[in-house]
């Protein structure tokens, strides 16, 4: 049996991705639906995190008949899961090159690859710990990732800095990877990388958070209940997280502690939401999301490749964005509004896309 809330959750987090990546382009976008700038944690910077952990979440469906003793995992499967890592982490490489690929230059990372990296490393925990294992892991590395963010000072800097040049994740991202294949934009673009190797393990943590809370949903039933405690249990992440903000601040770009439970807190708000009206009370007010999610890796590159087309490419003496941004929507909007509708029509193109998709019956999976 499908769940229901769990494609129309997922299908929310690639929705509010889309919206998020198109709105940031813009030269003045409402605030709470860009990324920070660094500590604090805006609409804008819940998106990934959420992707992520309910990525996490499927994995008890996709996994769970290796996960019991009568049905041990073989190398083919493991040769399934590094092939879509692979898969997954090349096209992060192409859109990052695209369309000039100069490999001395070319990005590394990114969200793809982040994704990436996650399920391969989540799949691999998954397969060979049990469940108290995942947790005693998770909690490690959260509680040890603060311990060296906090106490081990770099050269030149105190201990605990956690200022964009001096946090110890930008230099061990500037001198694995160097400089010219780190995040080249942004406010902060000297900084190490926002989807880096060293914050990749708290990330992982979220992932590995949504795998133990699908874990669970798994044993449950199908009631007002399950959804309740869905919600106490996101409440409680929420204000354990803002807690820890006040000594490790919530910051999206080093991924820290205090923000992994702050943003899973908040996906279990809104699977809380999802599971209650639609799995519980068979309200269809999801389907538009539910056919997103379905195709939602394919949709979020496609999205990706079209920004980079309308960035790189130009009508006249301003790229095609700026274009469509100006005449579209600037002539007859204030910045703030023409930002969110040209996003939105956006959105609702991809929703048509993948409407077309589900009404052929195509599921393009990676």
């Amino acid at each position: 049996m499908r769940l229901i809330y769990i494609d129309i959750f997922r299908g929310i987090a690639i929705a509010a991705m889309i919206l998020v990546n198109f709105v940031s382009l813009a030269p003045k976008p409402y605030s709470n639906l860009d990324h920070s700038s660094w500590n604090g944690c805006t609409v804008a910077d819940l998106v990934f995190p959420a992707f992520l952990f309910v990525a996490g979440m499927v994995l008890p469906f996709t996994l769970g008949k290796y996960l019991s003793p009568e049905c041990k995992p073989d190398s083919r499967l493991y040769v399934k899961i590094i092939r879509r890592s692979l898969i997954l982490f090349c096209f992060g490489l192409f859109l990052n090159g695209f369309y000039n690929y100069d490999l001395n230059n070319i990005r590394i990372l990114g969200v793809l690859q982040r994704i990436a990296l996650c399920y391969l490393l989540s799949s691999i925990l998954i397969l060979n710990c049990s469940t108290r294992a995942i947790k005693l892991i998770s909690l490690a590395i959260l509680v040890i990732y603060y311990l060296v963010l906090t106490f081990l000072p770099l050269p030149g800097h105190i201990a605990g800095d956690l200022s964009p040049i001096g946090n110890l994740g930008s230099y061990i991202d500037s001198h694995i990877l160097s400089k010219a294949h780190l995040y080249k934009g942004g406010q902060f673009h000297h900084m190490g990388d926002p989807e880096g190797l060293f914050s990749t393990p708290p990330a992982l943590v979220t992932v590995l958070l949504g795998y133990l809370s699908g874990n669970w949903l798994s044993k449950q039933k199908e009631d007002s209940r399950t959804s309740m405690n869905l919600f106490i249990m996101g409440l409680a992440g929420i204000i354990i997280g803002t807690i820890w903000g006040l000594f490790f601040p919530i910051n999206k770009q080093l991924w820290t502690s205090s923000y992994v439970l702050y943003s899973a807190g908040w996906s279990l708000l809104g699977l809380s939401l999802c599971h209650e009206t639609s799995q519980v009370r068979k309200y269809n007010w999801g389907k538009p999301f539910e056919i997103l999610g379905l195709n939602s890796i394919f949709i979020f590159i496609a999205s990706v490749l079209e920004i980079k087309i309308l960035v790189k490419t130009n009508i006249g003496t301003m790229s095609s964005y700026q274009w469509l941004y100006e005449h579209l929507f600037l002539s007859w909007l204030n910045p703030e509004n023409a930002s969110l509708l040209l996003a939105l029509s956006m959105v609702i193109f991809w929703l048509i896309v993948a409407y077309f998709l589900y009404h052929h019956k195509v599921f393009i999976k990676i």
